[in-house]
This record gives C-alpha cells, structure tokens and sequence, in this order.
C-alpha cells in the first residue's frame, strides 16, 4: 500500500567517519563512475573516504578528454533529431572503462557482491552498463545526483542536453525495484531553488517518495513542498534556474545547483533528500559548500553500501 508520506530528508551533520572501522562492519566493494566533464581524480578524496570506512573502491579511469571525444556524436543525425543511442558514442570508452573497473573489483570481492556508485550522468550511465553487461555481481546502485528523468517534451526553450540518450534509458533499461538482491537508492541534494526570469509564480512538481528503507516496496507519489519562507531572487537563482528548466522543465525548483531534485528520484527505488548539499567535487570545499562525496554527507548514506 503507498502511503502519502513525505520524501526522505535529511540535514548533513559534521563528524569524522574514523568513528566507524571496518573491523566492526562488513562493507561490498564499490565502483564510482564519474559524471560527465569530470575525471578519475576527482574522485580522490571521496575513495579516500569510503576506505576510511573499509569499503574496497575502484573509480572508473575516465579522463576530461574522454568526455570531449563523445563530441563525435555531433556527426550522428541522430544527435540533431534527439534521437542519440549510447552505442556508438559511449561504447568504446566509458563503458568499457567501467567494465574494467567492475572486473577489478570483483577480483577485491572474492565471490561477494559490488556496490555501485554513480555520481551524475555516472548514475544513469551505470543503468546502461547494467543493462548491457548484466547485474548478478551487484546487489547495490546508489546515484548521487543523478538526471534520471528525460525532460518532458514539447515545452518551449527546453532542449534534451543529452539528445536523446535518456529518452533511451527510459526506454529500453530495466525499471528500478528495490529489492532485497537489488537494491536502487537515489540521493537528491537541496542546494539552492531556482527562480524563473519572469514570473516567479512557484509551481508544484511532484516527486517519487519511497518509504521503508529495508524493504522499499512501497512507493508514494508526493508533493515536493518547499518552506514556506520565499527565497530571495538573485542572478544566482535564476542561471541556475535555467538550467533545472533545461533538466525537468521548471525553474523554480530545488536542486543541487546543477540537477533538479525531481529529476534525481527514480520511481521505484529509495529516493533521499539531503539539505544543503551541492552537485560537485568541483567547486566543493566539503564545509561552505558540500558535495556527496564530502566527508559529513557521505556518513549519511554509508549504511546502504554495507552487506
């Protein structure tokens, strides 16, 4: 039975994660795919992290230039219909790529289970090679911030960024049920609201709220009520704005400050909310500005990558 309950939300709280050992708990190795524009080195402080912990993590080696290389699906008609697939403009890289350090981390395994971590355009990427390469070696996806949903059709002035490959994810990979043996959790961030250019009537847009984080077999479609104090309109809020238009077709929405949070819930799988938390390593300092590889924020989503 769905129960109109609110998204789950949480504040990152300071602390050290050298109060957990990995002594006292078991953890899966993990995978981190990296988003789009971003590299393998990125990704440092947050492995750092998670071993810390004592999770065993391989990042997938992807580099800036890899991503430049994808500007090969320019000559794809496909990319001017919107109508892009991920093979070929993903194939002969990225995929493989994550595929190696799947492998690797098998190896770390020893027969167990993999968690996999995809940050940004990495989570519905991971989707892709799931759907492509199989998932009986992974018991875990966990995206951060991640554009899981196409931006609706037919609105003026918004532009599919990814030119058709999410229509295609939406349509062709495996829906996300949380499961026992599978286990889909998306974690939004709240770091600013956008704001519209002109008329900044607030418009309500509704979002996927899963409720029982052991079983997650219950799913409620709600609300996504902000607070009741109206926010400021800076230059800020409506470039950011913008953008949020361009990912789910509203501007005047909460998000990470790239990715709208109603397009970082997936329907089906454990959909988190965390206040304050910002889209990137990049740009991120861990304390004014914390991403969800900082240090306070992945203390608050650790638990799901234990056995």
């Amino acid at each position: 039975m769905a129960l109109g309950l609110p998204p789950l939300n949480f504040k990152p709280q300071c602390s050290s994660t050298s109060t957990f050992s990995s002594s006292s708990t078991n953890y899966r190795p993990a995978v981190i795919l990296p988003g789009l524009g971003n590299n393998t080195g990125d990704y440092k402080k947050l492995e750092f992290t998670l071993q810390e912990y004592g999770v065993p993590t391989v990042v997938a080696k992807v580099s800036r230039i890899d991503w430049l290389r994808n500007a090969a699906g320019l000559v794809d008609p496909n990319y001017w219909k919107g109508t892009l697939q991920p093979r070929p403009v993903l194939d002969c890289r990225y995929l493989k790529r994550v595929d190696d350090a799947v492998q690797e981390a098998e190896e770390l395994a020893q027969g167990g289970k993999l968690s996999v971590i995809g940050h940004s355009a990495g989570g519905w990427l991971a989707r892709v090679y799931m759907e492509e390469f199989g998932l009986s070696q992974i018991s875990l996806l966990l995206t951060l911030g991640t554009p899981h949903l196409p931006p609706p059709k037919g609105l003026p002035g918004v532009i599919d960024q990814t030119r058709g490959l999410l229509y295609y994810v939406q349509q062709h990979c495996k829906k996300a049920v949380y499961t026992p043996e599978l286990k889909y959790v998306c974690i939004a961030g709240r770091y600013l609201q956008g704001a519209r250019f002109v008329n900044d009537s607030k418009v309500a847009v509704e979002s996927m709220a899963t409720i029982d984080d052991d079983q997650a077999s219950d799913v409620a479609v709600v609300k996504n009520k902000t607070d009741s104090t109206p926010v400021s309109t800076t230059f800020q809020a409506r470039f950011v704005g913008q953008g949020y238009k361009q990912v789910c077709g509203e501007a005047d929405v909460w998000g990470d400050g790239v990715v709208p949070e109603v397009s970082a819930h997936l329907e089906g799988a454990l959909n988190i909310s965390l206040d304050g938390v910002y889209h990137s390593p990049v740009g991120s300092d861990d304390v004014s500005r914390p991403w969800y590889g900082s240090p306070a924020v992945v203390e608050q989503w650790i638990h799901h990558l234990l056995n």
